[in-house]
């Protein structure tokens, strides 16, 4: 990966950032912070304002997937031209590392909301989990959470969640090709996941609590790959502090 402060190749060329987002970053911020610190770069030594706010309108920035404010891990920006292919990183295929909580659910599937409908597990042995997880990998039809991005009559799911609303979100085509618990210690399971582009995971956490008939509900998540893009290639949000 190229130095982060080269304005030149953000203007002419453009780059592929690899990005570490901090835990409570949205996306947004991530470009929004990014993108302030590389036009301070590109703006340092221009003084006419014509010119100033020619290159503030061809700088671009934009990632190439969400992640949730909650997750941390590989983020993928892309400045100027670059920003052509957001479209092809984004379809390539994701891996996960996180935390599944059993014997409970949430609004919102994972940490973003309180845990409610507390259940026990003690019944709930090592070799059910496993048969209940195989249910879930291959090609499956998986709905988003209510409280997504995901758009219904126009507007977000989120949106319309937080206002009350019931949401009803249609189902999706995902392939989870991989799911591997690295370690079970109930409540808590930890997992790694490889999956297709518009997986959520925070839906395959609920799903499988649900299939256990005890809920469940995602407590961590971290990206560590998209496509041949890995986070420990990546940068932390150091590196654009200006």
């Amino acid at each position: 990966m190229q130095e982060v402060h080269d304005p030149q190749a953000d203007l002419s060329t453009g780059r592929v950032l690899l990005i570490d987002k901090p835990m409570r970053w949205t996306s947004f911020d991530a470009v929004h912070r990014i993108k302030r610190v590389l036009l301070q770069d590109v703006l340092k030594n221009i003084e006419d304002p014509v010119q100033r706010k020619t290159l503030k309108r061809k700088l671009k920035v934009g990632h190439a997937g969400t992640l949730d404010p909650l997750a941390t891990g590989l983020l993928i920006m892309c400045t100027g031209p670059m920003t052509k292919k957001i479209m092809d990183i984004q379809s390539q295929e994701k891996e996960y590392t996180g935390t599944i909580t059993l014997g409970a659910v949430t609004p919102t599937y994972d940490l973003e909301s309180a845990p409610e409908q507390f259940k026990a597990i003690d019944s709930i042995s090592e070799e059910q989990l496993l048969a209940a997880a195989k249910k879930f990998v291959g090609v499956i039809q998986q709905i988003p959470p209510a409280h997504s991005a995901v758009k219904v009559g126009g507007q977000r799911a989120y949106e319309l969640a937080r206002k009350g609303q019931d949401v009803a979100v249609k189902s999706r085509e995902v392939e989870i090709k991989s799911l591997i618990f690295s370690s079970i210690r109930f409540p808590e399971i930890d997992f790694v996941v490889t999956c297709s582009k518009g997986t959520y995971i925070r839906s395959l956490a609920h799903d499988l609590g649900q299939e256990l008939g005890c809920g469940g509900y995602l407590s961590a998540l971290r990206r560590t790959r998209i496509g041949n893009f890995r986070v420990e290639d990546a940068v932390g949000p150091i590196a654009f502090v200006s």
